[in-house]
């Protein structure tokens, strides 16, 4: 269940000293071939870190060979010097795997505006380096953990091949990515082209529907690299299904480990008169606070949907809006409905599914409740 349970990837993650704590803070992942293909997809952030910048140009031709990773320091908002720090990174990194440094992406997270201290991150390439091995996954998702409290790891098996992948991300959690690392692995035979499509299609439906807080990240980076070394050339469909499955599984781990959540909450809409409506409608009330805070108290307010579908500009009648929570249709026709009684919020997972009654469209979002842990989190995180 890891980074590198598709053949031909090495991984490994040790404590270079980036974090304070002295905790795990620095990956590398390595593809050795035969292929060497690989797409991305980032933050849509205008404000961009300079790993992400980096990325974007090494990515241009369809072809990486690895990553290097580091927690603790997301070198955002650090100038010149950054992009200084960033370049000798990877220069440094395919120096110790024996690559040329347009073929090594680099991904940082943390703090913005600090620089990173290289000479811990020098050295912790090469002690990275030195430890590389396909049994080393989980250091590898340990390592890149900012305030995560568990390492996010998935895999998906398809007939002769597989394709795994790692995430770190419990907070800035919005459209656009989340402030999130994600790195996919794939021993499948395809090509950079087809590597790119898939990626994408999958995002815009797991990765791009996690609404936790609202706040959108400079660091956000997703990628998916091809080994070639199953010799097995798949079924595009399966393949892209394989990657959506995963993608799903750790965009799920992400709001399940949400900084201080005790609910995780499926908006589904579903009657839209187009996807984009949906969508619309879904992360309105994912980032409804009055509504986020009733649920933690499990209190059925489904008079604050109804106030959140209202700000938006989705096609719908007011007086036909259907809600239910947790599968009791607490509002019918714009109205009250079933008794909000009969809703049961005892249980970590809620669903609110909103009929639009509007057409055939639908969406889902997902998000978690507001705590009091989570203003706690993020008053003692500085940022």
């Amino acid at each position: 269940m890891t980074v590198t349970a598709a053949q031909g990837f090495l991984a490994s993650g040790v404590a270079a000293g980036i974090k304070e704590s002295g905790d795990p803070d620095l990956a590398l992942v390595v593809n050795r071939g035969p292929s060497r293909a690989a797409a991305g997809v980032f933050t849509s952030n205008r404000v961009q870190a300079a790993p992400v910048r980096w990325s974007r140009r090494v990515l241009a031709d369809g072809r990486i060979s690895g990553v290097v990773l580091n927690s603790g320091g997301a070198n955002a908002c650090t100038g010149p010097a950054g992009a200084e720090d960033t370049r000798v990174m990877a220069e440094h990194t395919a120096r110790a795997v024996g690559v040329g440094p347009d073929e090594i992406a680099v991904c940082s997270t943390g703090l913005i505006g600090v620089p990173l201290p290289m000479d811990r991150v020098m050295a912790g390439i090469d002690a990275a380096a030195g430890r590389l091995s396909p049994d080393r996954g989980v250091e590898a998702a340990v390592a890149i953990r900012t305030t995560d409290s568990v390492h996010k790891t998935a895999v998906v098996a398809g007939p002769g091949w597989t394709v795994g992948g790692m995430a770190k991300g419990a907070g800035m959690l919005a459209p656009g990515l989340a402030t999130m690392l994600v790195v996919l692995t794939t021993d499948a035979d395809v090509t950079g082209a087809a590597l790119d499509s898939a990626l994408r299609e999958a995002v815009r439906t797991t990765f791009d529907r996690v609404d936790s807080d609202g706040c959108m990240s400079t660091n956000d980076t997703v990628l998916l690299l091809a080994s070639g070394a199953s010799g097995v050339a798949p079924d595009p469909d399966a393949f892209a299904e394989a990657v959506h499955s995963v993608c799903l599984d750790l965009a799920r781990q992400l709001v399940a480990d949400a900084e201080g959540a005790s609910k995780e909450i499926e908006v589904e809409v579903i009657g839209a008169a187009s996807e984009g409506d949906a969508v619309t409608v879904g992360r309105s009330v994912a980032r409804n606070n009055l509504l986020k805070c009733a649920l933690h108290g499990e209190d059925p307010n489904w008079g604050r949907v109804l106030s959140a579908i209202g700000t938006t500009s989705a096609v719908f009648d007011p007086d036909r809006l259907d809600v239910a929570i947790n599968g009791v249709w607490v509002c019918r026709d714009g109205a009250a409905g079933e008794s909000r009684d009969k809703v049961n919020l005892s249980g970590r997972r809620i669903t609110i599914t909103i009929d639009l009654r509007s057409g055939d469209a639908s969406a889902v979002i997902w998000t978690n409740d507001l705590t009091a842990e989570y203003v706690h989190e993020n008053s003692a995180y500085s940022s």
